[in-house]
């Protein structure tokens, strides 16, 4: 059977396993977006904030997947 964490502490403090995938979600959306800011590619985009607000929740699944099994 797979071991699938409850929750981690982090310092003394629990935090659940979708909060640490949340934020490496949003530091790796925050990266990619920097990215395109410096290419000049987020300018084909409508409206970037939802950009990043979608490569967030992507991140996000992606990590609790395969990561941090949640």
């Amino acid at each position: 059977m797979q071991y699938i964490p409850k929750e981690f502490a982090i310092g003394g403090v629990f935090m659940p396993p979708l909060l640490i995938a949340g934020l490496l979600g949003l530091l790796a959306a925050c990266m990619v977006a920097l990215l395109l800011n410096r290419y000049r590619l987020s300018r084909f985009f409508y409206h970037p904030t939802l950009i990043l607000l979608a490569l967030t929740i992507i991140f996000t699944v992606i990590i609790g997947m395969f990561l941090i099994p949640f």
